[in-house]
């Protein structure tokens, strides 16, 4: 499932405003696309330039995280991998 109609801030037109971060360690990462494939809100693609060991690491897109660590844990790779939850002023 892929998240549209970004308005620019952070949040999804009539959804609610994002409740984690992915964070990526580029020269952790090997590629595999398994935090990508694990998503289920699909907001983690593989990169299009190489790490230092010539790999396309992962990407966050920036927007729509749930903070669910589904990616986290779908990582072979320790350290590669971290999940924020983000916090809500009210």
């Amino acid at each position: 499932m892929k998240r549209e109609d970004n308005d620019g801030n952070g949040e999804m037109k009539g959804s609610k405003p994002d409740r984690g971060r992915v964070e990526v360690a580029v020269e952790e990462c090997k590629g595999c696309g398994l935090c990508v494939e694990a998503c289920p809100v699909g907001v983690m693609r593989l990169g299009e330039g190489f790490n230092s060991h010539g790999y396309h690491p992962a990407e966050y897109t920036g927007t729509g995280c749930t903070g669910c660590g589904v990616c986290f844990f779908a990582c072979p790779e320790p350290g590669a991998i971290t999940v924020l939850r983000l916090t809500m002023n009210r």
